[in-house]
């Protein structure tokens, strides 16, 4: 099996990390875990598309069964894990030579947004240190799907709003924006543009 717990305590913040592995990389450890399956459960004690043990599980804050988390939630908790212990608890990692970087271990604790890139169809991994990911250079309406809208969304969080990160830009979406834009003097157009896009990371609190 592959994610399996261990009984130290996790250290909530460290060192600034400087990097995260790609996201072709977590693709392929999903497509060896689990076929790439966020869903699966096939009742040997290991869940979801990491196939994460449920100890481990609610050892990086995970809630309820993995595999009926939202993908950007076990995306979260699997970045969360690699964290604190790198590599080491996925078998599949040393199946496929994946090699750690500067943020293994670096027990300095994910946010939403930084983790967003990991199943986001290939954009691309957001700053070190919580910054704003690049304005992926599309202005998002009503009705948009996008996998870059991921980030902006989880973003969103952080002032109260409880996005599970679907891509999709719809009435929960859209009255975000326009707090955000009231907020910060952006003319109310309900679009996601650029200004808006950053005024989620750097720019005041909006009012629900």
């Amino acid at each position: 099996m592959t994610v399996i717990a261990t009984g130290c305590a996790l250290l909530a913040a460290g060192a600034a990390a400087t990097a995260d592995p790609s996201a072709s990389d977590w693709s392929r450890l999903r497509q060896c875990e689990s076929s790439g399956r966020y869903s699966t459960n096939t009742g040997n004690g290991y869940y979801g598309a990491y196939q994460f043990d449920l100890p481990t599980w609610r050892s990086v804050g995970g809630t309820g069964s993995p595999h009926q988390a939202s993908p950007a939630e076990q995306d979260h908790r699997a970045l969360y894990l690699y964290r604190m212990r790198g590599w080491q608890p996925w078998e599949c990692a040393g199946k496929l030579g994946l090699r750690a970087d500067a943020d293994a271990r670096s027990k300095r604790v994910p946010t939403y947004a930084e983790s967003a890139y990991i199943g986001g169809g290939g954009s691309p991994a957001p700053p070190s240190g919580g910054g704003a990911p690049p304005w992926p250079g599309v202005v998002y309406s009503y009705g948009d799907c996008s996998p870059a809208l991921v980030a902006w969304q989880l973003r969103m969080n952080a002032y109260g709003y409880d996005f599970q990160g679907t891509g999709c830009y719809y009435a929960e979406t859209q009255a975000a924006v326009l707090a955000l834009q009231r907020a910060n003097g952006i003319n109310d157009s309900g679009k996601l543009g650029p200004k808006t896009w950053r005024a989620a990371w750097y720019g005041a609190r909006p009012r629900q």
